[in-house]
């Protein structure tokens, strides 16, 4: 019983992981910088939670105004 009960929390721990990875740490990174979260998280889940990061990071916050 308590083998399925730690297996359990494993698994949503698991989970809780992997939604905030690819989904709540591009959104926040992209809405801090003035993009938009949606796009950001679409490409976290269509190619990788890091080179969203990533590029969010080397691109940095949205330029206001037209130059």
């Amino acid at each position: 019983m308590s083998e399925s009960v730690f297996q359990i929390i494993l698994m949503l721990a698991a989970l809780l992981f992997l939604l905030w990875l690819f989904i709540l740490l591009p959104a926040g990174m992209a809405t801090n910088r003035g993009r938009s979260a949606f796009g950001w998280v679409l490409v976290s889940v269509l190619f990788s939670p890091i080179l969203a990061c990533l590029l969010l990071w080397l691109l940095g916050d949205k330029p206001n105004g037209r130059g």
